[in-house]
């Protein structure tokens, strides 16, 4: 395992030049995407016809107005599955830069967004700007790759719940890389790039794990993830006693109760959580995380100590479930970057430590790269220098 740790950091450098070239079409993507904004909801809620097709299929596309520089993209709904193997239907985001395509097709990078919610309208596709929290998508533009970012299962268009759900996330992120390849315009070819932060980072890890028998026609060529929650039952035994748990908790303990209620004994909100925290529950599942952060604390700091009625990392079968759903039970044939801000207090750096040696001890190439300053928001956007010089030495430019 390669390990890094930055002695001085240029970040503000980096923000300031982030910030001055976002600057320069921001104003002309911004009309773009007011004139996308009549009928937005229609692309989404309007039904899908019956019938089914393969993973990957595009069933519904629009091409956007509002554009990052130099590029052409598209909102679709695609075909996917969730950890069951049943049918879903997912929305994305599909970017590509303009001018020609190397022999073969442009490399694809699929994207995983870190936590927004779980609600619907939380998709960040249905975002005023559908591109803002793509982290990196200029990079990777001018890298030559088409960037695809989806919603996951439920999330934009109406589906089964998803958060923190892996192997559903790991299908979406995957087969949103075979939607790629269904725009002519975009030249996709078969080489894959994964890159995900936080809940991301959980999703294209399952990805990752998953590839080589769900989607074994595409080159998985790298992985990166940034502050990824990769062991659920460390990121919830660290953060449960605090307004963070209380939140991610919410989301993830709904989303445990529909997808495995059915099926597993003692998978009811009210076998884990506290009548409060179950009264609390609903409103809270409505509200987006980075646009409702003040009327999401104002209903969790109540239930912070009073949320769970049991520890969930030590009572079955909530300690298998998120098990299952923790990353690293299987090793894959791709080199693998880890970024980590050292003032992360949600994903703590000891955890990701412990997490890329477990990777390292399967046969992974990893990089553990740290970087002091960068927090849990901050980090993605701090370790691109490092991740674009990563990039350089394991897929070339």
């Amino acid at each position: 395992m390669r390990h890094r740790l930055h002695r001085a950091i240029p970040l503000f450098a980096l923000f300031f030049t982030l910030l001055a070239a976002a600057s320069l079409v921001l104003q002309a993507r911004v009309v773009g995407d007011l004139i996308e904004r009549p009928g937005l909801e229609e692309f989404y809620l309007q039904p899908v016809a019956e019938g089914s097709g393969p993973p990957g299929e595009i069933v519904r596309q629009e091409e956007l107005v509002g554009l990052p520089f130099d590029s052409r993209a598209w909102r679709i709904l695609y075909r996917s599955t969730d950890l069951n193997g049943d049918p879903v239907i997912v929305s994305a985001i599909v970017v590509t830069p303009l001018g020609p395509a190397p022999a073969g097709g442009r490399t694809v990078l699929s994207w995983g967004h870190p936590t927004t919610g779980s609600a619907r309208e939380c998709a960040p596709s249905l975002g005023a700007d559908p591109y803002l929290d793509i982290e990196g998508l200029r990079l990777m533009l001018d890298r030559g790759y088409v960037v695809v970012a989806t919603d996951y299962a439920g999330m934009g268009y109406p589906g089964p719940d998803s958060y923190l759900i892996g192997a559903t996330e790991g299908n979406n992120v995957l087969d949103a890389a075979r939607a790629a390849q269904h725009i002519p315009a975009a030249e996709a070819g078969s080489s894959v790039v994964l890159w995900g932060h936080s809940q991301g980072g959980q999703a294209v890890l399952f990805a990752a794990e998953r590839a080589a028998d769900y989607a074994p026609e595409l080159d998985l060529l790298a992985v990166a993830v940034a502050a990824p929650a990769a062991d659920l039952t460390a990121l919830l035994d660290a953060d449960i006693g605090d307004i963070s748990g209380v939140t991610i908790g919410s989301y993830a303990f709904t989303a445990f109760a529909d997808v495995y209620g059915d099926t597993v004994p003692g998978v009811h909100l009210a076998d884990i959580l506290t009548p409060a925290a179950i009264a609390a529950a609903p409103e809270m599942n409505e509200l987006c995380l980075l646009s409702h952060v003040k009327r999401l604390h104002e209903i969790g700091q109540p239930l912070v100590g009073d949320f769970v009625l049991s520890d969930p990392s030590t009572t079955p079968p909530w300690d298998d479930l998120l098990t299952q759903n923790s990353a690293g039970s299987t090793a894959f044939d791709a080199p693998l970057f880890i970024a980590q801000g050292l003032d992360d207090t949600l994903i703590h750096p000891d955890d990701t430590r412990d997490f890329a040696q477990h990777e390292s001890s399967l046969g992974i190439d990893v990089t553990l790269d740290e970087i002091p300053g960068a927090t849990h928001a901050t980090v993605a956007y701090f370790a691109l220098p490092g991740l674009a010089e990563w990039l350089d030495t394991h897929v070339g430019y």
